[in-house]
């Protein structure tokens, strides 16, 4: 875990981007200037870092060192390019089995996500660069070490990821509580994606409106919905029985 150690200061941080250096986000003293600061945002985005604008008293708690208003995290997982994942995946004859997450910021949720993922078969963990919770050492202490298996994708945009996945022929599946397919219902043998959304917002409507199925999980009793860790190892373990157990093998 030694990769987590913090960057301290514009210079360093500066030459960790330049370099393309693995970071999971970028600590800005708000309203900040200066030298160095308009570089640093402008790799951040072109790298697909987040950077937050934070209160002095935040960076102060990260280090009693000299910052200049600037700390970055470093990433302990690596990050990968979508396509060029794509690509490996395909090359090596497996048939893509995705996961995407929209707004999930509990990073033991992450955790479970992931390991719900490799233990299925899926190959590809699809984040965006804002609004979702830090890969860090807590969250891959919850996934057991499979965000270090699992290829993660950080992207700009998930519904230019989107994109991508249909240019490359992958169907989008996302889970809507009001949808009359049910998730057995799905064919999950082709390749696909599954969006999965936050607890307490759901899946962003232009990200339903671009999926190419929805469906639900069913449920019994009153109450809202299921923990978005378990919602995933329903989804997932259906999967995974298609695609261990064809329904051809039972006939």
């Amino acid at each position: 875990m030694s990769r987590s150690t913090n960057i301290i200061g514009r210079q360093p941080v500066l030459e960790a981007l330049r370099d393309g250096k693995q970071l999971e986000r970028i600590f800005i003293q708000k309203n900040i200037g200066g030298e160095g600061i308009d570089e640093i945002k402008v790799l951040a985005q072109k790298l697909q870092v987040p950077i937050n604008a934070v209160p002095i008293e935040k960076l102060h708690s990260l280090t009693r060192a000299n910052h200049q208003g600037v700390i970055a995290i470093n990433s302990i997982i690596d990050y990968y390019d979508l396509q060029e994942s794509i690509d490996l995946i395909v090359q090596n004859g497996s048939i893509p089995l995705f996961v995407m997450l929209d707004g999930i910021t509990d990073v033991r949720n992450i955790g479970a996500i992931a390991r719900t993922a490799i233990c299925c078969g899926a190959q590809i963990m699809i984040i965006p660069d804002k609004g979702i919770g830090a890969l860090n050492e807590e969250a891959v202490k919850s996934s057991a070490g499979a965000l270090q298996k699992i290829i993660v994708c950080r992207v700009g945009s998930l519904l230019k990821a989107i994109d991508t996945l249909h240019l490359n022929g992958i169907s989008v599946f996302t889970a809507e509580m009001k949808s009359e397919k049910m998730v057995f219902e799905l064919d999950y043998t082709v390749p696909c994606c599954i969006i999965m959304g936050s607890e307490d917002k759901g899946i962003q409507p232009y990200l339903l409106k671009s999926a190419d199925t929805r469906f639900t999980i069913p449920m019994q009793g009153k109450f809202d919905s299921f923990n978005v860790g378990i919602a995933t190892g329903i989804i997932f373990f259906e999967a995974n029985k298609q695609r261990m157990f064809p329904v051809s093998e039972h006939k």
